[in-house]
């Protein structure tokens, strides 16, 4: 008789620990991920936040409370307006071409073909390479005077071409650096979604005879519309936030200028840089202005990434 309390007693925590398993587990799988961004991400982000109203300077061992003073100086600062245009001018000479690119390649590597597989790892290779390598090769294939480009150009009687110098031919050299990286990495995903589309509804299309352009129209763009809001807000957030490729084109190709400047005439100067420019290039190392254009750049992107997403899904599927 005693041991049935016993057995009803093991019962019972057996319960107990199923029960916690069930509701605590989960938390604690998903704990490690949110313990770091609270680490890496979001303190940092509120801390720089504190940091853009102060006067902050790493040569200056007190920090003065300012207020809002940062903001309204960085809101007259042409500079600062500046790089806004040219990260937006970027940005949109890079995304919109890739993404349509993109879903082009998909559509073609979701047909039956031979070595789908050598031409899908191809894809994939400018986004494995360097950033510093991409950014020098282009940069000589932009040369104003030994450049390949401006050597095929010279064909149709096109003189040479400074590509460094000018705000929109910067911006386009950019832009089709940031294309080649990108495009293969997202026609990946674009190929992914494709995948699960139905084989019955290209059979069926195929039969009332609509061509390969019309079921990509009709059929593939409105089945993958959520992959498509997907990548357009990614994207866009990548393009606001594009560092490396100017940072590093002004070097290679001898544009003059500071490190940081984006040019001697900051034409291709983008907010990312900027914010560099103002916390480590300039003399003054000042953190406070930094953060402020820092925190601005971040609502940028929050802005422009939601006006993305409101007028993507607005979007009918068969119109995209």
């Amino acid at each position: 008789m005693s041991s049935l309390p016993l057995a009803v007693s093991r019962r019972r925590r057996r319960s107990v620990r199923h029960t916690l398993d069930l509701r605590v587990s989960p938390y604690a799988y998903v704990a490690p991920f949110f313990l770091l961004f609270c680490a890496f991400g979001l303190f940092p982000l509120v801390y720089t936040a504190w940091v853009s109203l102060h006067e902050w300077s790493l040569l200056s061992e007190t920090q003065t409370f300012i207020g809002l003073d940062n903001y309204s100086t960085l809101l007259s600062d042409g500079y600062f307006w500046n790089a806004t245009f040219n990260t937006l001018s970027i940005g949109v000479l890079s995304t919109v071409p890739q993404l349509v690119l993109a879903i082009w390649l998909a559509h073609l590597l979701n047909r039956r073909l031979r070595f789908q597989t050598l031409f899908r790892v191809a894809l994939l290779l400018p986004n494995v390479t360097s950033v510093v390598a991409v950014v020098v090769i282009f940069s000589q294939l932009f040369g104003r005077d030994f450049g390949l480009i401006n050597w095929v150009l010279s064909w149709f009687g096109v003189g040479s071409i400074d590509w460094a110098a000018g705000t929109a031919t910067s911006h386009l050299a950019l832009s089709v650096m940031i294309m080649w990286r990108w495009t293969g990495y997202n026609a990946l995903i674009f190929l992914a979604a494709m995948q699960a589309v139905p084989r019955e509804l290209y059979e069926a299309a195929t039969i009332d005879g609509a061509s390969g352009f019309t079921q990509l129209r009709r059929i593939t763009i409105p089945m993958i519309r959520p992959t498509i809001v997907f990548v357009v807000i990614v994207s866009t957030i990548g393009a606001m936030q594009i560092i490396a490729e100017p940072l590093l084109f002004g070097q290679s190709s001898g544009g003059g200028g500071g490190i940081a400047t984006g040019g001697p005439d900051r034409q291709f100067q983008t907010l990312a840089l900027f914010v560099y420019e103002q916390g480590f290039a300039n003399s003054s190392f000042d953190f406070g202005y930094a953060s402020a254009a820092s925190w601005l750049m971040f609502l940028a992107v929050v802005i422009v990434a939601l006006v993305n997403f409101l007028i993507t899904r607005r979007v009918r599927g068969g119109l995209i």
